[in-house]
């Protein structure tokens, strides 16, 4: 009786860990940002190796004004690159395997101000699908919004980019049959963060998932702006997150969960992740230290 148990309880061993399989390999890539980089980008190897699906490599490229040329990440050793950078162009080589990296299947995450970088490289903006700042404009692409229900792609003239005082704001699920906001409550508090707000780009295969009101008392938009989305980019998949400004912001449990479920989604096409006990909800942050 006494091996049979053990015999099972071994079997049952074996099989988790074959369930579990062998940690994806991922990219953080920083260097240059108008942001804290070098305070954010700890916090983000931390909450994806958290998960226990990711082995996390940071590829930082020189300080702006030195020589980028190179700067060559090889990105095609990675099931998903993750943005954490706002700076100078990257070179052309760098450029073309990056493109060739994610129209292929490779895996993307945009953090934050990742999506003000390169407002004129073309295909980076259709990867991102929105962007913000650097003289992006309706030349662009439509400024993109949440209007009673629906998505609304406003090609008025306008600026790219904007954001009020930084605060503690709820988000929306708008979409809860995508596997990477499946089961999170239909609404739930952020913590003090900036909320982008008149994000344009090409927006081309891009779905909103979540957004929250960028309101006029803190001077936002007056608009339910887009906060997490998903983007299709040849066999490659996208998640776009304009959330986590400062470690504060990161310390958020629906920023990390989030992130967590978007790069294993954007890796693989799946989310395995049940949602945390501690996740925030309608009226209340929930952050971790």
């Amino acid at each position: 009786m006494k091996n049979l148990i053990l015999t099972a309880f071994t079997l049952l061993l074996c099989g988790s860990e074959l369930s579990l399989g062998a940690p994806m390999n991922a990219l953080i890539i920083d260097g240059q940002n108008n942001h804290d980089w070098k305070a954010t980008t700890p916090v983000l190897k931390r909450i994806l190796e958290e998960s226990g699906l990711f082995k996390v490599d940071v590829a930082t490229a020189p300080r702006d004004g030195q020589d980028l040329s190179g700067f060559r990440p090889k990105f095609s050793d990675y099931q998903v690159v993750v943005s954490n950078y706002n700076g100078e162009s990257w070179p052309q080589e760098t450029r073309s395997d990056f493109v060739n990296y994610v129209q292929s299947g490779g895996g993307f995450v945009s953090v934050h101000a990742a999506n003000n970088s390169f407002p004129d490289w073309k295909a980076y903006n259709e990867i991102i699908g929105l962007g913000g700042w650097g003289g992006r404009n309706e030349k662009s692409g439509p400024y993109v919004r949440y209007v009673e229900g629906k998505v609304v792609r406003e090609t008025a003239p306008g600026v790219g980019g904007s954001h009020g005082m930084q605060h503690a704001f709820a988000v929306e699920v708008r979409d809860s049959r995508h596997p990477i906001t499946a089961g999170l409550p239909a609404k739930w508090m952020h913590a003090k963060d900036e909320l982008y707000d008149r994000l344009r780009g090409p927006a081309e295969n891009l779905t909103v998932l979540a957004t929250a009101h960028a309101d006029p008392a803190t001077k936002g938009s007056g608009q339910h702006e887009p906060m997490l989305m998903v983007i299709a980019y040849g066999k490659g998949r996208v998640f776009h997150t304009t959330l986590g400004h400062s470690v504060e912001a990161m310390k958020c449990v629906g920023f990390m969960a989030t992130l967590q479920r978007g790069a294993e989604w954007a890796a693989s096409g799946k989310v395995t992740q049940r949602i945390p006990q501690d996740f925030p909800t309608a009226d209340k942050v929930s952050s971790r230290e």
